[in-house]
């Protein structure tokens, strides 16, 4: 009986799928296509996890089914994160306009990430703070204790390192090895790497001009056939989104949600607010805010529900370039470097509060002057190379907690909330990395404003 409701739940998800493409083939617009994806994902999802519950062996293989969809349509989008990561900061030197102001860029894309990185952080104080959260409060079961288990083995090497060796870390020795991924820093190694190959370009362009042009049509080729490819995997969203939100809804934790309902209230709470702080960013840059969210929706509205900023890259590179009239080699540049330092979801708001959470255990007012302002400058400082996907938050984490001298239990202790807290942290991450490259275009006269300014009608 079961294999019969299982193969009715995935002939169920075949045919949404199926009115998805079909949508597509009557030219429906992409937003309109991700936001039905959206809505049918968590209306199935909870109609499974009514019926059958998160166990049952019906929601649990059923699920492993759709996550040929969800989790292979990220997959996907990961196959090209370190490709398009190397190309596009490469090609970010090779573009003979960004060259002029390659330094101001760079300061600026950083500057903004580290600066809203800082900001968050106070904001998840405040939010700590201001909702009385208190780690002590907090039960381990047994899911907690196995996660806590895991966490301390993780944290071992990091506990060991001071500031310094952490951050000597992110210099890459084995660049090829940082391509594939191994590392958690791989990202930020495999930038730093980009950097040097784009800087010797541009040492050979003023000497020999002629290698240096045959070397940036290269990469000006690879980028245009990688970009290519970004193209038809992200025709591919709504489906990968249909696939992934009903996991989400199917499989939540509802009673450990309501159990930490302050928690997850605090942290929407903080993240909203530093959303509202990036619309109050491009307001003061005479910018419309409004024109922004209806832009930027379906790439947050990915974020969300994928947990990835690495496999939401493509995304944010071709949103920031082809909707929001940001200059290419600043898009590059702000995607890629947004996947590895100020993360503000991630690395600024989730850090912050968990140190105030758990900082009168270890017998610290959290609301000295003292303790708040170092708090934000180790989360500011700490934000180089946290890995842009699911669980960064958790390495971001552990290096404050342990920076601070602050247990890292607690971070063991909101298992059960992880995922649904995480998803808006990363829409939140994205949004940095958008609103920095916006920032930046802007600042340096590479911005379209026509672009900006026309109704968002471009297809993935």
């Amino acid at each position: 009986m079961n294999t019969v409701l299982i193969i009715v739940n995935i002939a169920v998800l075949l045919l949404l799928m199926f009115g998805l493409f079909m949508m597509q083939k009557k030219h429906v617009s992409f937003s309109k296509r991700v936001f039905t994806a959206l809505g049918l994902g968590i209306i199935f999802g909870y109609l499974i996890h009514l019926i059958y519950g998160t166990t049952h062996e019906v929601t649990t293989t059923s699920i492993d089914w759709f996550n040929i969809v969800g989790i292979g349509y990220i997959k996907l989008l990961q196959m090209v994160v370190m490709p398009l990561v190397f190309i596009s900061i490469v090609g970010a030197f090779t573009k003979l306009k960004l060259t002029k102001n390659i330094g101001k860029i760079s300061f600026l894309v950083i500057g903004i990430l580290l600066g809203t990185t800082a900001i968050s952080a106070a904001i998840g104080i405040g939010s700590a703070l201001g909702f009385g959260l208190d780690g002590i409060q907090l039960t381990q079961g047994d899911a907690e204790k196995a996660r806590n288990d895991q966490l301390a083995e993780r944290a071992a090497g990091i506990e060991n390192m001071t500031l310094p060796q952490q951050i000597i870390e992110l210099v890459p020795s084995n660049p090829f090895q940082d391509l594939t991924g191994a590392r958690a820093t791989s990202t930020i190694a495999v930038v730093i790497f980009a950097a040097f190959i784009g800087i010797a370009y541009l040492g050979v362009k003023r000497k020999d001009p002629g290698p240096a042009e045959f070397f940036a049509k290269i990469i000006d080729t690879l980028y245009s056939i990688i970009m290519r490819v970004v193209t038809i995997i992200l025709r591919l969203t709504p489906y990968g989104i249909l696939a992934i939100i009903t996991k989400v809804t199917a499989t939540s934790d509802y009673e450990a949600i309501v159990k930490l309902g302050k928690f997850v209230v605090a942290s929407y709470v903080a993240l909203i607010i530093m959303f509202l702080v990036h619309l109050l960013f491009l307001s003061l840059a005479k910018l419309n805010p409004f024109r922004y969210v209806t832009k930027g929706l379906p790439t947050l509205t990915f974020a969300f529900t994928s947990r990835t900023s690495a496999g939401t890259l493509p995304m944010t590179i071709k949103t920031q370039t082809k909707d929001l009239g940001v200059s290419e080699g600043i898009a590059n540049f702000a995607g890629s470097f947004g996947l590895t330092i100020g993360q503000n979801g991630c690395a600024g708001i989730y850090p912050a509060m968990l140190a105030v959470m758990v900082a009168p255990s270890a017998g610290i007012d959290p609301t000295s002057l003292s303790f708040i302002v170092t708090l934000i400058l180790v989360v500011a400082i700490s934000s180089f190379g946290v890995a842009g996907v699911g669980g960064g938050a958790t390495f971001a984490a552990l290096i404050v907690l342990s920076v601070m001298n602050l247990p890292i239990a607690i971070v063991g202790l909101l298992i059960s909330v992880e995922p649904l807290i995480d998803m808006g942290r990363t829409a939140l991450n994205v949004s940095g990395a958008m609103t920095a490259g916006v920032l930046t275009s802007k600042a340096t006269g590479e911005f379209d404003e026509e672009t900006y300014a026309q109704p968002n009608i471009v297809e993935a």
